[in-house]
């Protein structure tokens, strides 16, 4: 648990690839250095290192450049980020910093610095008979650092104005949504088929001394856990939920051996807030807060919320034809060992629709669009989903009933169209 909670810490940190980075131009920088001694000093022609003065001046303006170039970087960087989270929602902030083109071109950037730096002391200027000394394949190497830089320069910028569009920024959304909903919800699993599990109402608590949001819970470690003691494990929090300190995190029914009560708190991992690793309804959170946010008066861009709904569409399609689990896990002689609490299928239809559904009534590419979302899914969803389906079809109709007080408007902010306004019936 120790190593997934920081392999978590550092693929959310920015800093991390950029310190990488550093390391290999401090190593890279090493091992040239050790070369050129191994080889002599006329390794490379001085036509391309130049004398000790210029090679000098080449390495101390190279390193100027990486730290200008880096700060600038990391200018741009933070003021999307600022624009991001104004214009579409504090929660694409986590995106961005775990964007890997940007922190391999700041690493890349401080790497070349690095070595610059290294080298830079090995130049020693002609003194007197002293002909000086050059590292010639250490300046060769800077030189190709510079060229890849330059490279990695455009690269960003397009990478950068590329990747803040709205439509990039929904889709990386709903692209790591749609490999979750076939991780967390499998196509043609059976669920266990178990008797009646009765709690005990006077079970033992384990609480947690710590706080934070569950973002993960280690479901193989806490059943063998149960099963050594001969209990069975009720996780209380589910993934995404708050757990503040001295809360209820887990609670043991029956036993017959003593239970490793800090084990069972380790297989619960809290931290500072929610991801999309194991929480697909944060995913449709991020979505729903991104459309919201595109309705209001303040914004006035239905078009982008129209865009959120398309992958909200598509993750609820999904979902509509899985088994959901029923959250119970068995050790390996069969017996009942963890149950865990999972979200159902009128929670995400909750989740995805009601907020949208309120604050988008009064626009008519929202209604048009949410309204085929829902008719696209009612012709896949299994029979006892569909309910919750119709529910938001009949909730839709009322919103825009009081929004719209022209019929006409009405009747085609109810009809479905797949693009909001533009491929639906005329």
């Amino acid at each position: 648990m120790r190593r997934l909670k920081m392999r978590q810490y550092l693929v959310s940190r920015l800093w991390f690839v950029p310190l990488m980075c550093v390391l290999a131009g401090v190593l890279l920088s090493v091992a040239t250095l050790a070369l050129d001694r191994y080889l002599g000093g006329d390794t490379v022609p001085s036509e391309l290192t130049g004398d000790p003065d210029g090679a000098f001046a080449i390495l101390s303006t190279i390193a100027v450049a990486m730290v200008t170039l880096t700060t600038l970087v990391l200018t741009v960087t933070m003021v999307v980020v600022q624009l991001a989270m104004q214009q579409f929602s504090p929660r694409v902030l986590r995106t961005i910093l775990r964007d890997r083109p940007s922190q391999a071109a700041i690493g890349i950037f401080v790497a070349t610095f690095a070595q610059a730096m290294i080298v830079l002391p090995e130049v020693r200027a002609a003194h007197g008979s002293d002909p000086g000394y050059v590292p010639g394949v250490s300046i060769v190497v800077s030189y190709v650092l510079v060229l890849i830089c330059i490279m990695v320069l455009v690269t960003y910028v397009n990478h950068i104005g590329m990747a803040m569009r709205a439509a990039s920024l929904i889709d990386s959304v709903g692209d790591e949504m749609a490999e979750l909903v076939d991780q967390l919800y499998p196509v043609n699993v059976r669920e266990p088929e178990l008797e009646t599990f009765e709690f005990d109402p006077g079970a033992p608590t384990i609480t947690t001394p710590d706080e934070g949001v569950v973002y993960q819970i280690n479901e193989r470690e806490l059943v063998e856990l149960a099963h050594a003691a001969g209990c069975v494990c009720v996780v209380i929090p589910r993934i995404g939920d708050y757990v503040p300190r001295g809360g209820a995190l887990i609670e043991l029914h029956g036993g017959s051996g003593v239970a490793d009560d800090e084990g069972f708190r380790r297989g619960v991992l809290l931290g500072p807030e929610r991801t999309l690793q194991c929480d697909l309804a944060y995913g449709f959170r991020m979505l729903v807060d991104v459309a919201i946010k595109s309705a209001s008066q303040a914004f006035a861009d239905p078009t982008t919320a129209v865009q959120a709904i398309d992958r909200i569409h598509s993750s609820l399609r999904q979902l509509a034809m899985r088994t959901f689990p029923s959250g119970l896990h068995l050790d390996q002689a069969g017996a009942l060992r963890l149950v865990v609490p999972q979200l159902t299928w009128e929670g995400y239809v909750h989740l995805a629709c009601d907020e949208i559904r309120l604050s988008g009534s009064g626009e008519l590419q929202i209604t048009r669009r949410f309204g085929n979302m829902l008719d696209d899914i009612l012709t896949v969803a299994r029979p006892e989903r569909r309910p919750a389906l119709h529910q938001q079809q009949h909730l839709l109709a009322r919103a825009a009933d009081r929004a719209f007080a022209d019929q006409e408007d009405l009747a085609f902010a109810l009809e479905g169209d797949q693009q909001g306004i533009g491929s639906g019936r005329v």
